[in-house]
């Protein structure tokens, strides 16, 4: 299917678990601000900045958005970054990017940054400002709040100690809390990265990875032991490997899991089921994310309708949702604010009784 939907039967899903849904207060962890921020966006940007785009209107740009596989959406994400150079850029993006989330009710976000391109665009001190100020802006107005990872891009792997001198400048302002690492697994495996994570985390930096996405269990096996992660972005492919999956249940390990963009870069068929069912049903800590949802045409809220036409009920998608909580890198005494308040919202709609939906 051209719109990177999956091509299986749904199951129906009753209305009133669609708007449960809608407004269940949410955390998500595995979002990049650069693919949060819509085509339009980048199509202005690109206009005021004279970049050049292969596409001659607005809707030429947005039909490049239908991804033919990974590296075609790495060429079409990089030349979206591309249009975002000026610090008011970055405020602007952010300030938009939480009042989307506040949306679908997510009260708290945990945002990459593609680190290893802005820092050649601007000094770091301007984007931290930059960011500062939209963030302030954006909590503001909308009531949800974000902190940043910058990621650096693996297959540039010169710039992995200026995105990790970026980072620990950022945490002085309150508002980096961690190093990622992002961009090509191929080639690339985590093992090359041991010096930059063994000082992010002497540093008291936390430290996450995308593995396990484009390639297979090897680079999840990389991130946990050569890096010392305490979270894997996307990790699906650690399916494949049995003593994976027992490890990272053993270790409640989390997994980022974003459904749409596995879909729509073809990391998993169109005619299977997500296997993040699997994952779960074995004890896996896996939460629910969409990675860069302006680029996949997803929200979080639709990412949970998506599992549950696969069959999830509601108690299991509330549990994929206290998953982010419980993950995240929020204090504890944060965490209990959420979670009480958490306990009380699960409390309200358990005395509403789902229908059950006439079959599809």
């Amino acid at each position: 299917m051209t719109d990177g939907r999956p091509s299986y039967t749904p199951t129906s899903v009753a209305d009133e678990l669609i708007q449960r849904l809608q407004v269940m207060p949410k955390i998500e962890l595995h979002v990049h601000l650069e693919g949060a921020t819509d085509a339009a966006t980048v199509w202005e940007l690109a206009r005021r900045h004279r970049v050049t785009l292969p596409a001659a209107t607005l809707e030429e740009w947005q039909s490049l958005y239908t991804f033919r596989d990974f590296n075609h959406f790495i060429e079409i994400y990089l030349l979206a970054v591309s249009c975002m150079q000026t610090p008011d850029d970055f405020a602007f993006m952010t300030e938009q990017f939480l009042q989307r989330q506040a949306q679908h009710n997510i009260k708290y976000c945990e945002v990459f940054l593609s680190a290893s391109y802005m820092l050649d665009k601007l000094p770091q001190d301007e984007i931290i400002a930059a960011l500062l100020e939209g963030a302030r802006r954006g909590e503001a107005a909308s009531g949800t709040q974000l902190r940043f990872i910058p990621d650096f891009t693996r297959n540039l792997p010169e710039s992995r100690q200026r995105v990790l001198d970026f980072a620990l400048k950022g945490r002085e302002h309150g508002i980096f809390i961690g190093l990622g690492m992002g961009g090509k697994e191929v080639g690339f495996p985590p093992e090359l990265f041991v010096d930059v994570f063994a000082e992010a985390r002497r540093q008291g930096l936390h430290v996450v990875a995308h593995a396990g996405e484009t390639e297979g269990p090897s680079s999840v096996w990389g991130a946990i032991r050569s890096l010392q992660v305490e979270r894997i972005g996307h990790g699906v492919r650690a399916i494949e490997d049995p003593l994976l999956v027992e490890h990272l249940r053993q270790t409640q390990i989390p997994l980022e899991v974003s459904p749409y963009s596995n879909y729509r870069l073809k990391v998993v068929p169109l005619d299977q089921l997500h296997p993040i069912r699997t994952f779960m049903d074995q004890g896996v800590s896996v939460t629910v994310n969409t990675d860069d949802p302006a680029m996949f045409s997803t929200d979080l809220t639709g990412e949970y309708i998506l599992l549950a036409r696969q069959g999830f009920t509601w108690d299991e998608l509330w549990q994929l949702n206290v998953n982010a909580l419980e993950a995240s890198f929020l204090s504890p005494e944060a965490k209990a604010v959420y979670r009480a308040e958490w306990q009380a919202f699960a409390a309200r709609v358990a005395s509403t009784p789902l229908s059950i939906p006439d079959s599809a």
